[in-house]
């Protein structure tokens, strides 16, 4: 069997890592190098030759699509798959103007890489799904299907800022927030939600805007430093009925989002962070809740950790890395 030599461009270790664990399945499939910008991947792509080179958009010193320009004149047998956190219809048709035989969705990464990769080595074009709505943002029409999302962020800032626009999306909308944060990120949020000129402490007097603190939270439902499934049924039901009431028309959305699983996850607890993103996803089955979770980067930066940021990820509907 003939392997295929793979070249992987992207700037986070951690994605490298999950693209190293999902092409385990298969071993003729080797991956001959990894690049952390992209003129490195013009270099390695010019040196090295490689059958196949998975290539981010956004990267440092020369972005993926400038590379794949370059690449297509300096290795043009090398076939190229975008593997992109961008969703933009028109992103992805500059994307594979530049020559590259696929575009697939990062938050889409564990259930399409593979058939993306076969279907390209075939000769094909493979373009992933749902390429218009992975964005990690509140979205009012009610077409939009309940999403479980992750937010992988490097630093606070960028931590507020998602969830500022999901909170106040929704806020906006007249629909029912909940947040578990934190004191400081719930203080910051409050002034950011401010800031845009919502009317915060008006939704927290009519019950829409719901700010709870992380800790007293886990408190609630956390047994022998696992989550019991009986008491978080109890605990977040009778939050989510509290915030029906509170919502507008017959069937009222809600969103929530905090770090009770990131924060157990920082105190070492893995297995209790993915059962608990579990508990999420059946609890959302029940009621109208999309759920947005954001996880510090630097929680996985040990090279053993590379399983558990994988496990995390297929536990969401959509991941996002900044």
């Amino acid at each position: 069997m003939s392997s295929i030599r793979i070249l992987v461009a992207d700037d986070y270790k951690n994605w490298r890592n999950l693209i190293r664990l999902l092409l385990q399945v298969r071993p003729e499939w080797q991956i001959i190098c990894e690049a952390t910008d992209g003129s490195e991947a013009v270099k390695k792509a010019e040196e090295l030759k490689p059958d196949l080179i998975l290539l981010d958009i956004g990267l440092p010193t020369l972005n993926g699509m400038e590379a794949a320009q370059q690449i297509r004149h300096l290795s043009p047998r090398s076939k190229i798959i975008f593997l992109s956190l961008d969703s933009s219809p028109d992103v992805v048709q500059a994307a594979l103007s530049t020559g590259a035989q696929g575009y697939v969705h990062k938050a889409h990464a564990q259930n399409e890489l593979i058939a993306a990769i076969e279907a390209v080595l075939r000769g094909r074009q493979f373009v992933g799904s749902d390429l218009e709505g992975d964005k990690s943002t509140y979205a009012s029409d009610a077409k939009v299907p309940r999403r479980h999302e992750a937010q992988f962020y490097t630093d606070d800032a960028v931590f507020l800022d998602s969830f500022t626009r999901f909170l106040g999306a929704a806020l906006k909308a007249g629909d029912v927030a909940i947040v578990v944060a934190t004191e400081s990120h719930r203080s910051s949020l409050l002034q950011r939600l401010r800031a845009q000129g919502i009317d915060v402490d008006a939704a927290i007097q009519q019950g829409t805007y719901f700010s709870l603190d992380v800790v007293d939270t886990l408190s609630t439902f956390m047994v022998n430093e696992m989550p019991d499934p009986v008491r978080f049924f109890e605990s977040v039901s009778r939050l989510l009925e509290t915030a029906v009431k509170a919502g507008k028309g017959e069937h009222p959305r809600i969103v929530a989002c905090g770090e009770c699983a990131p924060l157990l996850l920082v105190e070492g607890k893995p297995e209790a962070a993915i059962r608990l993103e579990q508990l999420w996803d059946e609890i959302a089955k029940t009621y109208d809740v999309c759920i947005l979770c954001g996880y510090m980067l630097r929680s996985f930066h040990r090279e053993e950790d590379s399983h558990i940021f994988r496990r995390i990820c297929l536990e969401h509907s959509a991941v996002n890395s900044q």
